[in-house]
């Protein structure tokens, strides 16, 4: 199984405090790391500590961040070959603030809001060489769509992931194979007339909708409808627990495995994300997984 990632490439800096501050209020915090992030790095970090062969594409800034992000891939095992690195612009940049068991989020994109149609003209003929090719939304839109619209003519499967939350087109709707909203992305995409249960039949086989520690739902080709519920963590980091059950799923999926089997791996795998800091230390191995469903 090769896996190719289109998406984004940060810093984390994050902030730990004893709760997320409200408007205008000044809290201490206790501790700041920066921590390597980005959503399309985390999910191709997550399928390489599963097993798979990854190519990250993306871009970076010729700073410290950007070299540093780049090693870190490497480290992990991911190949790096097409990740373009710019000058004059800086590596993305995710600030973070942790609290009360969840988190708040400002990215600066940078370099990420540089992956554009001529970078994706650019790799084309490399993601001929995927089995599958997973997107986010932390790059242009139309840079996302465009490459579904590409992968689509060349019978690629790919898996988006819409967030951060954006609406996505009925026709990029139809030419993913897997869309992976929350509840929130599922109603700015899909809008309130139908219900939850109603949409997934609707778009049956195709599309997953994550609900926390509630688990996620899909409907079956059979018309049934199959909810997976979340393993009970003891939460310590939700940091990067959604591009785990990405990249696990996405890892799974590409190994054959039906929906059932591949939700119930990444359900667990992003649940013991959860149970360690940072969204890419937390990430567990094929092992890791393995021994907590057996």
């Amino acid at each position: 199984m090769r896996l190719a990632v289109v998406g984004s490439i940060n810093i984390d800096m994050t902030v730990t405090a004893e709760r997320i501050p409200l408007k205008g209020e000044t809290l201490m915090g206790d501790n700041i790391s920066y921590i390597p992030g980005g959503k399309g790095a985390n999910q191709a970090v997550a399928m390489a500590k599963l097993g798979a062969e990854v190519e990250m594409f993306g871009c970076v800034g010729d700073d410290e961040n950007g070299k540093k992000m780049i090693d870190n891939m490497k480290n992990h095992g991911i190949k790096t070959d097409n990740i373009k690195v710019l000058e004059g612009v800086p590596t993305g940049i995710a600030m973070i603030t942790i609290g009360e068991n969840d988190n708040t989020i400002i990215v600066v994109p940078g370099a990420n809001g540089k992956v554009d149609k001529e970078y994706i003209d650019g790799i084309k003929e490399e993601l001929k060489n995927y089995d599958m090719v997973v997107l986010q939304h932390e790059i242009p839109l139309e840079t996302v769509h465009y490459t579904v619209e590409f992968c689509s003519e060349n019978n690629i499967p790919v898996i988006l992931n819409p967030a951060p939350a954006a609406e996505v087109p009925m026709e990029v709707v139809e030419k993913v194979t897997y869309l992976t909203p929350n509840e929130h992305e599922a109603v700015l995409i899909f809008g309130n007339e139908l219900s939850p249960e109603e949409l997934l039949k609707k778009y049956a086989g195709k599309l997953l909708i994550t609900q926390g520690s509630k688990g996620v739902s899909t409907c079956l080709e059979t018309g049934e409808i199959l909810t997976v519920p979340a393993r009970p963590a003891k939460v310590v980091d939700t940091t990067g627990a959604g591009d785990t059950l990405n990249g696990a799923f996405s890892v799974q999926i590409a190994n054959g495995a039906d929906i059932k089997t591949a939700l119930t791996f990444a359900n667990t795998a992003a649940s013991l994300s959860t149970e360690k800091f940072g969204a890419q230390t937390g990430m567990p191995t094929v092992s890791e997984v393995e021994k907590e469903l057996q």
